[in-house]
């Protein structure tokens, strides 16, 4: 059968079914390939804290976002073009998102009368009429997978887990994504049970297949490759990209790289990666709690590693004591917060960008620390180098602040040439001297020599009590403690020195707002100000990469503009900090609800302070 191929610029297709109905795996499979083929995209896998959440239930809904297209986006997407929905539950979660004329594919062998009922469908949407705006493709993906797997020595049951390769054939079809990738993946994936790996290859071929040949649909789409600058690419996750970061901080420094880290979502995939890569001089430590593992972490850059711990918010409370610690002995130490939703356990696999004030003040006494934020999920990359450079040169433990949509997003990655990253001398203490002082500061950067226990001549006492300044000694001093305390400060404002100032996007130069963000709101921002301009608007950006200490010039940029939009989200965390320091009165744009902005939305919002001039 001959079918039409409609040319499209992009597409957004969100997979959502049960937990366990591996709808991550499919949206993961689905982006490899369209990295593969050259697309530019972003992802937003979005899943519940549950290992194995209620089946068929609202709560239990899992999904993944795949924004792709043949020029540059900035975001996942706002809504989608395609909603895949595996059961009456997804369904339900995420019909509102779609647009009239949406396309929508429902695996109808899940909507049954009790899985209906599980949600609060009174009767069955697909067959009542109330789904008439949408394109609605109903297929029992179900039966047809366990159709296809007749012939294989399996049960029932895995035969429909196999649904989901299924799925992922059909919509291969339908959008002319490779197959090779995935073919060579579940042959990987499933090489010590080969009765299943051949099932799910025949299911992803059904899909295929029934995509070719049915007339259920009569047109296939094809989205041509995005024009990038030459070079080699991969997709990358935030959290792969953050660990390649700190590999390389380790090559570029020559400092062996140890990660003392504990479980927790959604940080946990660092220490998954980073224990790949020990031929690179990484050294991995699961600790016991949090505590244990950034104590491993400091006691190793002690010892002359590059020291790392990763956490997200509340592990962050529970190393408080020890940073303090690091703040006084003033040692190069990461501190990797990849924040979550939520005081205590709150949406433990939802992002948030609400540690900002604990990390800069959560500590006791006056313990200043640099804070770095990625703005999107491969920058976590050049943040990583940008925390090592920062924390070996002052001799200061860093804090990097990630997200979950950042850790768990991707998107394509230019790979860089090692020798173009910066070079980070840790300037050890040279050995054999004479009356050596620990903490006698270099004027410029006014950080401590970095001395190597053991070393001959650089016998030398550490801790937490306060030290005399220059020899090091305990003090109890009043005089010295406030020169102590001042000094520490003094080294960390310095920095501002040292990074790059805050570049301002306006092109028309005729801009009397700005949207200034920081993190993961970039892309949100930066697809909302393209927006306003497309729309005849004139509107300046600027992202902040340094959060602590500013960049020198953000005071000067701040006073630019007769209006400050900050979006955050947060209940207005860094507009707090502008207030506070700049006195100026920003007009902060505030929503939590676990998710990205839609560009959209802060289009609107802009917009409004724009017309309100």
């Amino acid at each position: 059968m001959t079918k039409q191929v409609q040319q499209l610029d992009r597409v957004i297709i969100r997979f959502a079914g049960d937990s366990g109905d591996g709808m991550q795996l499919t949206g993961d499979r689905f982006t490899q390939e369209t990295a593969s083929f050259g697309n530019d995209l972003s992802t937003l896998p979005n899943f519940p804290a549950e290992i194995r959440a209620p089946a068929g239930t609202l709560p239990g809904v899992s999904s993944f976002q795949l924004h792709f297209a043949d020029h540059d986006i900035l975001t996942p997407g706002d809504a989608p073009n395609v909603l895949v929905a595996m059961n009456p539950a997804a369904l339900k979660a995420n019909i509102g998102d779609l647009p009239r004329g949406g396309d929508l594919i429902v695996n109808t062998d899940e909507f049954t009368k009790r899985n209906l009922a599980k949600v609060g469908y009174a009767t069955n949407p697909v067959e009542d009429g109330s789904l008439a705006e949408y394109r609605v493709h109903a297929l029992p993906l179900t039966s047809m997978t366990v159709g296809a797997l007749t012939d294989f020595d399996i049960s029932k049951k895995d035969a429909e887990r196999a649904k989901n390769m299924f799925a992922l054939g059909l919509l291969s079809w339908l959008y002319h994504r490779p197959t090779e990738g995935t073919l060579a993946f579940l042959e990987r994936k499933f090489a010590r049970k080969p009765d299943i790996m051949k099932a799910n290859i025949a299911a992803f071929q059904a899909g295929w297949n029934y995509g070719e040949t049915t007339e259920a649909f009569s047109v296939q789409y094809e989205i041509k490759p995005a024009v990038q600058p030459a070079g080699l690419y991969r997709n990358i996750t935030g959290n792969v990209a953050l660990s390649y970061g700190l590999v390389a901080a380790g090559v570029r420094s020559g400092l062996p790289v140890f990660l003392g880290s504990y479980p927790i979502t959604p940080a946990s995939d660092i220490l998954h990666e980073l224990s790949k890569h020990k031929r690179f001089g990484v050294r991995t430590f699961q600790a016991e709690d949090e505590i244990a593992a950034i104590g491993a972490a400091l006691g190793a850059s002690f010892g002359g590693s590059l020291g790392v711990t990763t956490t997200s918010g509340p592990g962050i409370a529970l190393k408080s004591e020890t940073i303090g610690l690091a703040v006084s002995t003033e040692l190069p130490l990461l501190v990797i917060d990849v924040q979550r939703a939520g005081p205590s356990t709150g949406l433990p696999t939802k992002t948030e960008q609400a540690d900002l004030l604990q990390v800069m003040y959560g500590r006791n006494g006056e313990a200043p620390v640099p804070i770095i934020a990625p703005q999107s999920p491969s920058d976590c990359f050049d943040a990583a180098l940008e925390a090592a450079r920062i924390a070996v040169k002052y001799r200061t433990p860093v804090v990097l602040l990630s997200d979950g949509y950042l850790a768990n997003g991707s998107e394509p990655w230019r790979i860089p040439d090692v020798d173009s990253l910066p070079t980070i001398d840790p300037d050890f203490a040279a050995p054999g001297q004479e009356g050596f002082q620990p903490f006698k500061r270099d004027p410029e950067t006014l950080a401590r020599p970095w001395a190597v226990p053991g070393t001959a001549g650089l016998e030398h006492r550490i801790g937490g009590l306060e030290k005399a300044d220059g020899s090091g000694n305990i003090s109890y001093d009043p005089t010295n403690h406030d020169t102590m305390t001042r000094l520490r400060q003094a080294k960390i404002d310095g920095i501002a020195n040292d990074i790059a100032p805050l570049t301002v996007d306006d092109p028309s130069g005729q801009a009397r707002v700005l949207v200034l963000g920081w993190g993961c709101t970039y892309g949100s921002i930066a697809a909302a100000v393209r927006r306003v301009r497309s729309a005849g608007g004139h509107i300046a950006q600027a992202h902040l990469r340094h959060l602590n200490p500013f960049p020198a010039n953000l005071g000067q940029v701040l006073r630019s503009y007769d209006k400050v939009v900050v979006p955050e989200i947060n209940l207005g965390q860094l507009a707090l900090l502008l207030r506070g320091k700049y006195l100026v009165d920003v007009i902060g744009y505030n929503r939590m609800r676990g998710l990205p902005f839609k560009a959209e939305e802060l289009a609107g919002v802009i917009q409004d302070v724009i017309d309100s001039e």
